[in-house]
């Protein structure tokens, strides 16, 4: 799939996101990039083996204070190469696309990778 067509994609993740989420998404960046670094596996804990379709780097909204400013804006990163590899199909691809955006954003607002495995559990 063309970049132009990815990035299109999760920005519309994040338009159809609900408006009182949107609302509250403060001082944070999302970006398309081929494949994690070593750096950002590591960082969440991955060997290089192993896959990651997106990562939220920054301080979450429950952990803020009243002295939280003048920070470099959180980043959600959507890793493109890795979705196109698991996924096929452009249907397919942005239904993975609005889970990891959904996925990365849950975290933005601090809730943890278990307490998301849990809710996908008791779906």
């Amino acid at each position: 799939m063309e970049r132009e067509r990815f990035e299109w994609l999760v920005a519309k993740a994040i338009a159809d996101l609900p408006d009182e989420f949107r609302e509250r998404m403060d001082n944070i960046d999302v970006v398309v990039q081929d494949e994690p670094t070593s750096g950002q596996l590591a960082d969440a804990g991955l060997k290089r083996s192993e896959t990651l379709l997106g990562l939220y780097e920054g301080v979450p909204l429950t952990r803020r204070s009243r002295s939280y400013g003048m920070v470099p804006p959180d980043k959600i990163t959507i890793f493109q190469k890795p979705i196109e590899a698991r996924y096929r199909g452009e249907t397919r691809i942005q239904h993975e696309i609005q889970r990891v955006v959904k996925h990365e954003i849950a975290h933005h607002f601090g809730i943890s990778d278990a307490r998301l495995r849990q809710l996908e559990r008791d779906k």
